[in-house]
């Protein structure tokens, strides 16, 4: 009796599937990472492990031995670890597209196989495994949000948000980012607790500003703010979910972390209306323009 491919090794169920390309693969690639979608994930490191296999197109001839007429296995390890250092990943399926899409972007790959588990859950192996083709980097690339402008606003400046929207050019994209409004917060013990009640205290400024103007929305992650960009929408981030799921997330008050969202954004440029322009030991590589009290 013929045993089903789909829990197999990965290389079995890319043969079931093969369409007559060569494939390379690496197989049981191991890393520690911080991943997962539950409270108790945060700060934990878990085991998981990678298999991938490529189907790529055929190398030129005469090869001659040479490497750089292929696609490096190493590129398939760089792919893990680029997307792993990008940002925290709640899902194994968000972590599994990423990676087929950034080997997808090799000339060579033509469609790959991901597989990924978590291998120290308990005494099985949770996992997912998805198939993408070159088609998909494609679409993906039509689908690329434009370059938004990102608008700081002091809570000084609050009160006149529909003055300060008129006064910026809308045909590109605003994404709106607000300083905290100056009220008590609690102490936590921990430094992280800290960190997320003052993250919150940006998200209610966040609500108070989108009140004002019914243009604007409150948006707290990079796939609503993504959507927010291509269909003509004012957004005003609430940072919590993506500074928390940042690799090294950026610390600061809320001028800092819109400096971190145009960064991480490619904006054209990062307006600071009502505060003074960043300071230098806050690295900032997109124009900035200063308009109102802090000019």
């Amino acid at each position: 009796m013929t045993s089903n491919p789909a829990f197999g090794p990965l290389e079995t169920r890319a043969a079931a599937m093969a369409r007559g390309y060569d494939r390379i693969s690496v197989r049981d690639y191991v890393v520690e990472v911080e991943i997962g979608a539950f409270a108790q994930e945060r700060g934990l490191l878990q085991k998981v492990r990678f298999n991938i296999v490529v189907e790529v197109a055929p190398v030129p001839q005469p090869l001659d031995d040479d490497v750089d007429l292929i696609l490096s296995y190493d590129r398939l390890t760089e792919a893990v670890t680029q997307e792993l250092g990008a940002e925290r990943n709640n899902l194994l399926e968000t972590l599994a597209e990423r990676v087929a899409l950034r080997i997808l972007r090799e000339r060579q790959a033509m469609r790959v196989f991901v597989r990924i588990e978590k291998i120290d859950r308990g005494p099985y192996d949770l996992g997912v495994e998805i198939m993408r083709d070159k088609e998909a980097v494609e679409a993906s690339a039509d689908d690329a949000a434009p370059r938004p402008r990102v608008v700081f606003v002091a809570p000084a400046a609050m009160g006149q948000l529909a003055d300060w929207i008129a006064a910026l050019d809308t045909q590109v994209p605003l994404i709106l980012a607000v300083g905290g409004l100056g009220l008590p917060l609690p102490q936590a013990a921990t430094p992280e607790a800290q960190r997320r009640i003052d993250l919150l205290a940006l998200e209610q400024a966040a609500w108070a500003l989108a009140s004002q103007d019914a243009r604007c929305y409150v948006v707290a992650t990079r796939t609503e703010l993504d959507w927010a960009q291509k269909n003509g929408q004012i957004s005003v981030w609430a940072p919590s979910r993506m500074v928390m799921d940042a690799v090294n997330g950026p610390q600061g008050d809320g001028l800092a972390l819109a400096v971190w969202l145009a960064e991480q954004l490619q904006a054209v440029e990062l307006v600071v209306i009502g505060a003074a322009a960043p300071v230098a030991a806050v690295p900032v590589t997109v124009p900035v323009r200063v308009m109102g009290a802090g000019k």
